[in-house]
């Protein structure tokens, strides 16, 4: 289960930027997950626990907002949205694209309690 390492990285992160902003506490973290950024949703509910205690996100409200997948056809142009790896395009029937969003994990922000 990678999801462990996923939150324990996040967490890390935050905590560094709480830190860089004299914060004493986090008490909200807000994420940018991708439809197609290959994480459990499910696994990393269930590990956030035992990678947040501890640490400044211990009591931390999260929002985990999913992000969709897009690309754009590398044949034709044409930019449309994903419900699975291996779509093609609608417009042409290519399978050769390019993600546009849909693979992000990002710390979209932190709302931190200063010292």
């Amino acid at each position: 289960m990678h999801e462990l390492s996923i939150a324990m990285s996040i967490v890390k992160a935050a905590e560094e930027s709480a830190r860089k902003n004299n914060a004493s506490k986090i008490k909200k973290i807000h994420l940018l997950i991708g439809s197609m950024a290959g994480i459990e949703l499910d696994a990393l509910e269930f590990v956030w626990p035992m990678a947040t205690k501890n640490t400044m996100l211990e009591c931390a409200n999260k929002i985990f907002e999913i992000v969709p997948a897009t690309a754009k056809c590398l044949e034709c142009n044409h930019e449309f949205e994903l419900n699975n790896r291996f779509d093609p395009c609608p417009n042409c029937g290519s399978y050769f694209k390019e993600y546009k969003t849909g693979k992000e994990l990002k710390i979209k922000y932190l709302e931190i309690e200063k010292n």
